[in-house]
């Protein structure tokens, strides 16, 4: 007897395919759900509001992680005067590709109306080694719109004892306001990872690196307080154009994540965060 089956042959993997797409709009003094898109791994969930006016929403990636190869895409529509929260149920890891994958290829797109606000606070972003990762953030918003949102990069879980040492990686955010470009921040790693994270032109060693962008009228005058929340940490923060942008570098991600939540606190007027956070 023979098996049919050959053990030189390419085995095609399954991979992940998502689409999500939430649009809400105001309705009298609340701001509630008008459309929802779910295909694949990608879900949203809408808790119980935690303060009136605003909604608050969570994503889940079903499929546990991303691999190489898996395609997801996300849009998120936040009509005029609506007050959104949009955050993650849990860190995203990105695992090791295999030399024939493509790339994880990972697009959002956040459209904010007029009058309207939006929280970006997916948690930890973390990168396995030999990750390949394409991955892309657009934010468009109108020209008296309100934008929060947070970005953190992890390279391996030190507690794990990781270390990402060979990767690849495209990671832009891109926004704009009223149709002008204030913000193009890309970041392109690949090859020995730990090599170039170890340069002190690019994180002299730190290993989670946050990105908080603040984009409202009044972005100036928290800059002193989000400095004062940002001292204890090896971060900075400026303003221009009516956005405050800030970057925080650490050995781990657990002392950035409470660099980012200090800061979180002096910009969103004492709200409590998203309690996924708090898991």
């Amino acid at each position: 007897m023979c098996d049919g089956g050959c053990l030189s042959d390419i085995v095609s993997l399954q991979r992940a395919v998502g689409e999500l797409h939430v649009a809400i709009k105001r309705f009298g003094a609340e701001t509630v759900l008008d459309e929802l898109r779910q295909v694949g791994c990608l879900k949203a969930r809408f808790p119980r509001r935690i303060v009136s006016g605003w909604i608050d929403m969570v994503m889940l990636n079903t499929g546990g992680g991303v691999a190489g190869g898996d395609r997801l895409d996300l849009s998120f529509a936040v009509g005029a005067g609506c007050q959104a929260t949009v955050s993650a149920q849990a860190a995203e890891r990105f695992y090791r590709a295999l030399a024939a994958d493509a790339p994880s290829r990972v697009r959002t797109r956040l459209t904010v109306a007029a009058g309207a606000s939006l929280e970006w606070l997916p948690q930890e972003t973390i990168l396995f080694d030999r990750s390949a990762v394409d991955r892309r953030l657009e934010v468009d918003l109108a020209e008296d719109a309100r934008f929060l949102g947070v970005e953190t990069l992890v390279f391996g879980r030190t507690a794990m004892g990781e270390r990402v040492r060979c990767g690849w990686l495209r990671d832009l955010i891109r926004v704009r306001q009223g149709g002008e470009l204030l913000l193009h921040d890309a970041v392109r790693i690949e090859g020995s990872v730990d090599e170039t994270l170890q340069r002190a032109a690019v994180a002299a060693g730190a290993v989670a690196v946050a990105t908080l962008l603040y984009v409202a009228p009044d972005a100036a005058a928290k800059l002193n307080a989000v400095r004062a929340a940002l001292a204890p940490a090896e971060a900075g923060a400026s303003v221009w154009n009516r956005m405050l942008v800030a970057r925080v570098l650490g050995a781990d991600s657990a002392s950035v994540r409470a660099t980012v939540i200090a800061a979180l606190k002096t910009l969103r007027e004492d709200r409590p965060l998203p309690r996924v956070w708090l898991c």
